[in-house]
């Protein structure tokens, strides 16, 4: 199979994983805004947030090394198995401690939430690595669909506990924990994992080899957590609970260029790592940086068309404030993305402190953006940081990559196209129905002619199906 076709392959399969689970978010949205307090609310964004802190540091990031090295090694089950041995003997019981040791920040809510939040931090920690061992031995199909089956029970658990239940919090605490368990349970049975663990190959050797990849995954993480999190933090400590719960609700529909980025990592990453050694490896980078830019300009410039129309419907209660953050969270979340395409090109060259530097120096920017300003403009702070960190975060990986991997870049082409989506942003924050109908129309042209392949491939693609089923 051709390096595109398999891109694609992975992208599809990835895509059904994450834009279900994502469709499925935005069903519980109007229930969550509607059933739990703004204090439930912004504390359950929290418990998310610290999460996704604790996870990177407590496991070193080991479950990153386990998708690179079995990349290398897929065929050969035996090798696999030592991979895998070795990463559970790391993950299990440190994510035993840091799961007991949780809780104790949520020391006001009841026992039953704080045990619940401890268990799904430990769920959460082993469905992760389960998923990259799934990742790294080629089952991408599997790892979809334990997202979807996550999603599922979540949004089922929802309905019944927050919804009909009235149980708040708590109901929204047994969702996680079910979600991930469940989850988990079908991965470890598709993959068949107990095949892979056994004692006999566990090797000090081996665990460090797998650590000294992984660390400095670790700052790159826990600065891309201060790039995407840390404004929650900092505005529930200068402005309050209530305002971190109308900024989360204000990166809803921009995350879903954040799971666009989390498909493009995981499925770039796969192909970056497997292209590196070629020899057109410099045209392949050049031309995969083009169309990639091209899709997601037209997927961010229809996501912003459709922003005054998904707010409308999806949103209910006093968030109003927050589409004003969306227009600026949208263009940040797009360079979010495109950094994301370079840091592909360094997993690729195992240049894993390189990732971690440049994520590093965009994440103390956010944050010292976040702390001068937010008592100044309040929730305004979080979202200008994020776009100004992402676009020095994207600038940055832009020159400092072509050190060591040659890329042809239009730089004239991209300029323009982001000057384009700030037109359109314009027209989408002054909330004017002629300004909105406009943007439709244009978004829906530009996403034609900038991915004019990708759309005639579509259409080719359904007509072939059509004439089959004749």
């Amino acid at each position: 199979m051709s390096r595109e076709k398999e891109l694609v392959k992975n992208t599809f399969l990835l895509s059904i994983g994450r834009l279900l689970p994502k469709a499925s978010s935005f069903i519980t949205l109007p229930i969550l805004t509607a059933y739990l307090t703004k204090r439930e609310y912004g504390t359950y964004d929290l418990i998310a947030t610290l999460v996704m802190l604790a996870v990177p540091i407590a496991t070193l990031q080991i479950q990153t090394a386990a998708f690179r090295f079995l990349i290398d090694c897929r065929d050969n089950k035996e090798e696999c198995s030592v991979i895998i041995s070795n990463i559970f003997i790391v993950t299990i019981p440190i994510s035993i401690v840091v799961s007991i040791i949780i809780q104790f920040f949520f020391s006001e809510w009841n026992v039953y939430i704080r045990i619940l939040i401890a268990v799904y931090f430990f769920l959460d920690t082993i469905q992760a690595t389960i998923g990259q061992v799934s990742r790294g031995i080629g089952n991408n199909k599997a790892f979809s669909i334990s997202a979807i089956i996550a999603s599922a029970t979540s949004m089922i658990t929802v309905i019944v506990t927050v919804f009909c239940m009235k149980m708040g919090l708590l109901g929204v605490s047994i969702a996680l924990v079910l979600s991930q368990l469940i989850s988990a349970i079908y991965l470890i049975y598709k993959i068949d994992l107990f095949s892979y663990l056994s004692i006999s190959n566990i090797s000090t050797k081996c665990v460090k080899e797998l650590l000294a990849y992984s660390w400095p995954m670790v700052p790159n993480n826990l600065s891309g957590w201060v790039l995407k999190l840390s404004d929650r933090l900092v505005i529930t400590g200068f402005l309050g609970i209530e305002a971190n719960a109308v900024y989360a609700v204000a990166n809803k529909i921009p995350s879903l260029l954040s799971t666009a980025q989390t498909i493009l990592v995981m499925a770039w990453q796969e192909n970056a790592s497997i292209a590196v050694e070629d020899n057109d490896a410099d045209k392949y980078y050049t031309k995969m940086l083009d169309t990639v830019f091209n899709f997601m300009f037209g997927f961010t410039v229809l996501l912003i068309a459709a922003t005054p129309i998904i707010f409308k419907i999806l949103i209910r209660g006093d968030y109003a404030e927050a589409y004003f953050q969306m227009p600026i969270l949208i263009l940040a979340m797009f360079f979010c993305v495109m950094s994301s395409y370079f840091g592909g090109i360094y997993i690729a060259h195992k240049r894993t402190v390189n990732v971690g530097i440049t994520t590093m120096i965009a994440a103390v920017i956010n944050l010292a953006i976040d702390l001068i300003f937010v008592n100044m403009i309040g929730i305004w702070a979080g979202s200008i940081s994020t776009l100004i960190a992402y676009v020095f975060l994207y600038v940055y990986r832009l020159f400092n990559c072509q050190k060591f991997q040659k890329i042809d870049i239009n730089y004239k082409k991209q300029v323009l196209l982001v000057l384009i989506m700030i037109v359109l942003l314009i027209s989408c924050f002054m909330q004017k129905t002629v300004l909105n109908i406009i943007n439709i129309v244009a978004a829906v042209m530009l996403f034609g002619f900038f991915n004019k392949d990708i759309v005639k491939k579509m259409f080719h693609h359904h007509a072939l199906r059509q004439r089959k089923r004749r």
